[in-house]
C-alpha cells in the first residue's frame, strides 16, 4: 500500500495538484465572500420570496448546501433544479440563479434560456462560456467566478457566494461573523489533515485507510445531509470510487432492512455516520441505533462529530475532512485526483449527438 506519509509521493502520483485546491479552501472562502458581498444587485431583487438555483455536479452542490442551511427559515424557499426545463413555479417574485463553472453545461443552458422568457430575476455564476454570453446579450447580471480548476474544487464560490447574495437581498440575517469563524476554523483543519501531518495525527489519512478498497456509504441528516452527498460524489470524482449517501430519518426506514443481504458485501461496506450537536435529540439518537444495528450485522462503520459551534462551520469542517478523505483514497490507489476523462468521454458522446 501506498505510504501517505512519504511526502515524495502527491507530486509523483497527481501531477494536477488537486492537494493545492484543497490548501486554497479557506482563502477561496474568503474571496468568494469579499468578492460576492461587493457584488450589487439590482435594487427590484430584494421582493424575491423564492430562489430557485440552476445546476449541476460542483456547480450544484453549494445551492444544496445553501438549502440545507437555511431550512429552518420561514424564506426564501430555496429550490435546485438539474433539470433541462425550468420549474413552472417560477414567477415575477423569483430570482433564478444559473450556476455553471464552465459555462456550458447543457442542462443549466436549457434552462436559463427559458428564464429568458419570463418576468423573474436573473443571475448567472461562472467563469465564461455561452452562459456568460447568452446573460450579458440579454442584459443579466453575471458574477464572474475568478478562479481555475476544476468545478467541484470551487466550492467557495459555488457556496459561500450564495449565502452573500442572499444576506445582500436581506433574506437572510448577517452571517458575516459566522463565515469568519468558519474560514478561521477550516484554517484549524487544514493544520490538522494536510498531507504534512503523518497518519498517527491525520483523520483523513486515516479514514482514507479504512475505505480503500471498500464502498463507501455515507450517512447525514439535517444541514449534514448534502454534505454527505458531498462525501459521495468527492469519492466518485477524486477517488474514481464507488460510494453512495443515505440520509435520516429516511434510511430507517428501508436501508437498514438491506444490512442483510448479499451477506459477503458486508465486509466490502464501510459506512460513515457524520453527526453534529445541532441535530434534533431524536435525529441523534437514531445514529446511535443505527450504529447498534450496523454492528449487529457485521458492518464496519464509524460516527464522526462536528467539534465546530456554529452550523456553518459544522457544515463545511466536515465536508472539508472528506475532501481531503477522498483525496487520500485517490493516492492510495495511485491515480490522479484531477481529470474526470469518464465525464469528458460523455460530454462528448452528447454532444457528438446533436
Amino acid at each position: 500500500m501506498v505510504n501517505l506519509d512519504d511526502v515524495r509521493i502527491y507530486d509523483k502520483i497527481e501531477p494536477e495538484n488537486m492537494r493545492g485546491h484543497l490548501h486554497g479552501l479557506p482563502e477561496q472562502c474568503r474571496t468568494a465572500w469579499d468578492r460576492a458581498s461587493k457584488f450589487k444587485l439590482p435594487a427590484d431583487y430584494a421582493d424575491v420570496n423564492k430562489v430557485v438555483i440552476l445546476g449541476m455536479g460542483g456547480s450544484a452542490i453549494g445551492g444544496d448546501l445553501v438549502r440545507s442551511l437555511f431550512s429552518g427559515q420561514k424564506k426564501p424557499i430555496i429550490f435546485v433544479s438539474r433539470e433541462y426545463d425550468l420549474p413552472a413555479f417560477v414567477d415575477d417574485r423569483t430570482l433564478v440563479i444559473a450556476s455553471s463553472y464552465s459555462g456550458n453545461t447543457e442542462e443549466t443552458l436549457s434552462a436559463f434560456s427559458q428564464t429568458l422568457e419570463r418576468k423573474c430575476k436573473k443571475l448567472a455564476m461562472t467563469t465564461g462560456g455561452e452562459l456568460k454570453r447568452m446573460a450579458e446579450a440579454a442584459g443579466v447580471p453575471v458574477f464572474v467566478i475568478d478562479y481555475k480548476g476544476q468545478p467541484r474544487a470551487a466550492l467557495g464560490y459555488g457556496f459561500i457566494s450564495l449565502i452573500a447574495f442572499l444576506q445582500q437581498l436581506g433574506l437572510v440575517s448577517n452571517k458575516k461573523d459566522e463565515v469568519k469563524s468558519m474560514i478561521q476554523d477550516l484554517d484549524k483543519v487544514l493544520g490538522e489533515l494536510q498531507e504534512t501531518v503523518t497518519t498517527g495525527s491525520n483523520r483523513a489519512k486515516q479514514l482514507a485507510k479504512e475505505l480503500h478498497g471498500k464502498v463507501a456509504v455515507i450517512y447525514g441528516a439535517g444541514i449534514l445531509s448534502e454534505v454527505a452527498h458531498r462525501w459521495k460524489t468527492q469519492i466518485n470524482e477524486n477517488g474514481k470510487s464507488w460510494a453512495f449517501y443515505e440520509t435520516f430519518s429516511e434510511l430507517n426506514h428501508n436501508a437498514v432492512v438491506g444490512y442483510q443481504f448479499p451477506r459477503e458485501l458486508a465486509s466490502k461496506i464501510y459506512v460513515v455516520l457524520l453527526r453534529c450537536p445541532s441535530l434534533h435529540p431524536r435525529i441523534l439518537l437514531r445514529y446511535q441505533i443505527t450504529a447498534e444495528l450496523l454492528k449487529q450485522s457485521g458492518i464496519s462503520h464509524e460516527t464522526i462529530d462536528s467539534r465546530a459551534e456554529n452550523e456553518l462551520s459544522q457544515m463545511m469542517g466536515l465536508l472539508y475532512l472528506g475532501d481531503w478523505v477522498s483525496y487520500y483514497i485517490a493516492i492510495l490507489n495511485e491515480i490522479d485526483p484531477t481529470p474526470v476523462t469518464v465525464i469528458e468521454y460523455l460530454k462528448k458522446r452528447l454532444s457528438d449527438s446533436k
